[in-house]
């Protein structure tokens, strides 16, 4: 090749260099081949970006030599601003600072609300535990939201799009939590909250408040013990009548752990939602696949607890395709019981989440026996609804509806100072259907975005064994097979060699 000839290929390889990287400093362009589409922004997102009005500044306080699980937080961090910039039009600006650097960023990043956490790490074969920042501020106008740490476990994208929603929603619609009736108060929605302020402003609410009902976008009855008066139920009817919606999580029957005991929990709220088309039977739901509950024995050798395998608290992972599912993979509920359908044609009845195909209905009253070798006829009448959704002519109103979950108590987490947390996924399902109901369904997708689990499918003993012998055997066989053929070849070879017009 001639030098000449060699200079101009260099050159021309610098140049597409130069062009490729001034296109790609102005448009962000990634390929992204994951499940869930892990690194591919959702429409919520895209949504949020083009209706900016104002530069939202984000900035980022990571640690300097972070662990590199960690660091990739902070390089898939850097990676989403970039095509938050650009999809914004330039409005998101970002800045990364190293709170270790200093006392002063140190304490800035303590006064935008950034909490340093303790990481165990390896030096010199030894395990010291390191103060580390991962977090961010997002400011926008006056205003500004903490993340005080980036979880390596959730979605980056969920975090900085919620931040920045949360700041760029002026005029919230009111969603209000029925009490009177024994519901849990609003403290006892930590997570829930936490999900519902970004777009609402949550208040408490009685239906004695008639005048003030009708400006509630939807009205949510949670875990109620009391009894729903005559005119607490007119109130409801006026209110579907005028097109509210009603997301109601109630616990039909009560199962008691303590006692051993379940029966039916009449609030009156039954009744008057099996007149609409809603109806929660007077049983127990019982399903193979459920969680498991602590039985303490006596021992020679003192007490031993060990999990038992419990029915009656079915772990939900069959859902309908509807935007309040999508994306949700298992939600774990308590005693709870079938929901069936009652209506007319007149109104639309949509299953959301069913149990498994093993399930029992056990009717009430119930003795619970923990004991108790559950058989194939015990789990046989096949897949319940214990999640659904009514829409259509409700109280003369087609805009009415309702969202009825059969378990009250799936997304409370109390208000002691040790909350019963919830999974992501129950927080979800409550969320995804207040979303739903209030006709704002753009961060539901955003909301279940992660993949949280994937649990292995149930599956007869016939079959687990076929599986165990056949990955024990099957590679023996093809060993096996292997020699058989490789023995074959060489007798082949030595038998072409021994004959007389054999060449090499």
């Amino acid at each position: 090749m001639k030098k000449t000839s060699y200079f101009s290929s260099v050159l021309l390889l610098v140049a597409i260099f130069v062009v490729v990287a001034a296109i790609s400093e102005r448009y962000f362009f990634r390929l992204d081949l994951t499940e869930g589409g892990q690194y591919s922004l959702s429409p919520a997102t895209r949504d949020i970006l083009k209706n900016l009005d104002e530069t939202v500044t984000v900035r980022a306080y990571f640690t300097e030599d972070l662990a590199p699980d960690l660091a990739k937080v902070r390089d898939n961090l850097r990676d989403l601003l970039i095509e938050y910039g650009s999809l914004s039009g330039g409005k998101v600006v970002y800045k990364f600072e190293n709170p270790n650097k200093n006392p002063e960023t140190e304490n800035e990043a303590l006064a935008d609300g950034i909490r340093p956490v303790l990481f165990n790490a390896r030096e010199r074969d030894e395990v010291t535990q390191k103060r580390i920042f991962m977090g961010a501020v997002v400011k926008l106008g006056t205003g500004s939201e903490s993340i005080p740490f980036f979880d390596p476990n959730s979605s980056l994208e969920y975090s900085l799009s919620m931040a920045i929603k949360k700041l760029s929603v002026t005029k919230k619609p009111a969603i209000g939590f029925v009490q009177g009736q024994g519901e849990p108060p609003l403290a006892a929605y930590q997570q829930v909250m936490d999900e519902l302020q970004v777009l609402y402003r949550v208040t408490a609410v009685t239906l004695s408040d008639t005048s003030v009902l009708k400006d509630y976008k939807a009205l949510v009855i949670v875990a109620p013990k009391d009894t729903f008066d005559l005119q607490n139920l007119n109130a409801l009817d006026r209110y579907l009548a005028s097109g509210g919606r009603l997301f109601i999580a109630m616990s039909h029957v009560n199962g008691d752990l303590q006692t051993l005991k379940g029966d039916v929990n009449n609030t009156g709220l039954s009744a008057w939602l099996e007149q609409k088309g809603l109806k929660q039977e007077d049983a127990f739901v019982a399903d193979a696949n459920a969680g498991s509950v602590m039985l303490t024995q006596r021992t020679r050798f003192g007490t031993m607890t060990t999990p038992i395998r419990f029915p009656f608290l079915p772990i939900i992972t069959n859902f309908a395709d509807h935007p309040i599912t999508k994306g949700l993979e298992n939600i774990s509920f308590g005693f709870c019981s079938p929901i069936i359908f009652t209506g007319d044609s007149t109104v639309r009845f949509a299953p959301l989440a069913y149990t498994s195909e093993n399930t029992g209905v056990i009717n009430t009253p119930v003795f619970f026996n923990i004991n108790k070798k559950w058989t194939k006829a015990d789990l046989s009448a096949g897949k319940q609804v214990v999640a659904a959704l009514l829409e259509g002519n409700i109280n003369g109103s087609d805009q009415a509806k309702i969202i009825m979950v059969s378990n009250g108590e799936f997304a409370v987490t109390g208000t002691g100072q040790r909350p019963n947390m919830q999974s992501s996924d129950n927080i979800s399902l409550m969320a995804n259907s207040i979303d739903w109901l209030s006709d704002d369904t753009g961060l539901i997708g955003l909301r279940t975005k992660t993949i949280t689990s994937r649990p292995i499918k149930a599956m007869s003993d016939g079959k687990k064994a076929f599986l165990k012998w056949l990955n024990f055997l099957l590679p023996l066989i093809l060993v096996v097979i292997y020699g058989l053929i490789r023995m074959q070849f060489r007798r082949n070879q030595r038998i072409k060699r021994m004959q007389e017009a054999y060449v090499k």
